[in-house]
């Protein structure tokens, strides 16, 4: 099974010589001792039936209000952690599933910025598109009740979408989800939306049928949604939440297996931290961990969840794409030691090219080749003592560590704007691929000129954006 793993420790650093640990297991700067055998024991993990145990991720979901400003906090989970139906678990194909999706959303996201930031549209119903159902959905979901009496559904965390959307009845093309598909004949709140609205004019590749407005989005991966829009009643815990505009998917295909839709957190206006505005300040947080625990992960809203002490880096807007988060990255470092590496590699370009995208969706975080050649020989020259395997999927950078219980690794580190420094615990940069010893180191080079931090450096970190004064924060809390 292909586990990134719960970081136990962040290393903020507020300036290239000043060091800040928060683990026993950092035993200097430069390096780190890496538990082999806990990380092998943890592939162990059994996803769940979401049916046996599905209420627990939501019931306890806290909302409150101070000053007006919402304070909301939900649960997450990893996929991984879920039985889907109708798709038996294979521990063996985990691994091979996982890294197929990425390199689609890596695709995905590639094409939408060279396209202007535009989704593609469908341009046949029911045309035949390559379906990615067999290997599962998007990497976190959260519960959410959908309609009134609320029906709970899982929902694919993004945050670089800008629309919220579930499969609806009646379905002329449905994929699996773990839950009933939302009947929108059984919701009392449930409104259609006129196509002259101000909701239809916000939306992207809209139209009209009928008097109403619809909706279709094609991802870079084959994968669509397609439907009519929607002013609907989300409810998180005990909380509702009145007048949120959803697609209400009618034909829906691709790589959302398991979940009911799509929740989206982009940087546009209809995406869910859009609509939301003044009710929470443009803010949210979330926490992402590790499939081998049992925990489960956070998303919270509200500028009551901005922490004190967190590293702060500005926001970057690239105009051709707003619905994505970049951030300004300066280099990279391993063993304590800066990669001699340009900075301007990781600038956008004045035609909207390159730059530094966060993504939850994401697994693996993506390099210009120029920057992940020089990081990943600066890494190999740091562990040459270390027994080498060969190259597995798109990983070319592994280790034989059968039989280890520890190994000494070197540290690594992300240089943001303004001298931050981010430096990574090895669990988000050294990952299993199988359970017989063979680690891979967990970059890969971009296929274009665009950076994307993914998920497994992001696990265990506190991340927060503070949409309306333009920073993102990194820590200063572990999860």
């Amino acid at each position: 099974m292909f586990l990134p793993f719960l970081a136990l420790a962040i290393l903020l650093i507020f300036s290239p010589t000043t060091i800040a640990t928060t683990s026993s297991e950092i035993k200097n700067s430069t390096h780190e001792i890496f538990n082999v055998k806990e990380s092998i024991a943890q592939l162990d993990t059994k996803p769940q039936t979401p049916f046996e145990n599905q209420e627990e991720f939501h019931v306890d979901n806290e909302i409150e209000q101070e000053n007006g400003n919402w304070k909301l906090k939900l649960n997450l989970i990893h996929r991984d952690k879920l039985q889907i139906p109708h798709f038996p678990y294979n521990n063996n194909k985990v691994f091979e599933g996982r890294i197929n999706r990425d390199l689609k959303r890596v695709s995905s996201i590639i094409h939408r910025i060279e396209n202007g930031g535009v989704n593609y549209r469908v341009k046949e119903f029911g045309s035949d598109l390559i379906s990615g159902m067999d290997q599962g959905s998007g990497e976190y979901f959260v519960r959410v009740g959908v309609g009134s009496p609320p029906k709970n559904q899982y929902m694919v965390l993004d945050s670089g979408s800008d629309i919220v959307w579930v499969q609806c009845q009646p379905c002329t093309q449905c994929y699996h989800q773990s839950d009933p598909v939302f009947d929108p004949s059984l919701s009392v709140s449930f409104t259609g939306v006129p196509c002259g609205s101000s909701v239809c004019d916000r939306v992207e590749n809209s139209g009209c049928h009928s008097g109403r407005c619809k909706y279709e989005v094609m991802y870079g991966d084959g994968s669509y949604t397609k439907g009519t829009m929607a002013i609907e009643t989300l409810t998180f815990g005990h909380t509702m939440v009145k007048n949120v505009a959803i697609g209400c998917g009618h034909s829906n295909s691709g790589m959302f297996t398991a979940a009911a839709g799509l929740l989206g957190l982009g940087g546009g206006s209809m995406s869910l931290v859009g609509q939301l505005g003044g009710q929470t300040g443009g803010a949210f947080s979330y926490c992402l961990v590790s499939r081998g625990t049992d925990s489960t992960g956070s998303l919270e809203f509200g500028r009551g969840v901005l922490p004190v002490g967190a590293a702060w880096v500005p926001l970057i807007r690239n105009p051709l794409t707003p619905s994505f988060y970049y951030i300004g990255l300066s280099g990279l470092g391993v063993g304590g030691a800066r990669v001699p590496i340009s900075e301007d590699v990781f600038k956008i370009t004045e035609l909207g090219d390159g730059g530094v995208v966060m993504d939850t969706g994401t697994a693996v975080t993506r390099l210009p080749s120029e920057a992940y050649v020089a990081f990943q020989e600066a890494f190999v020259a740091e562990t040459a003592s270390l027994p080498r395997a060969p190259a597995v999927s798109i990983f070319d950078t592994c280790y034989d560590l059968d039989g280890f219980v520890t190994v000494r690794v070197p540290t690594v580190s992300f240089f943001l704007s303004g001298g931050q420094i981010l430096t990574l615990p090895a669990r988000n940069f050294l990952i299993p691929v199988n359970d017989k010893g063979t680690f891979c180191f967990a970059f890969a080079p971009s296929p274009s000129k665009l950076s994307i931090i993914g998920n497994i450096q992001q696990e265990g970190i506190q991340i927060s954006f503070d949409g309306a004064n333009g920073f993102v924060g990194f820590g200063p809390n572990i999860c």
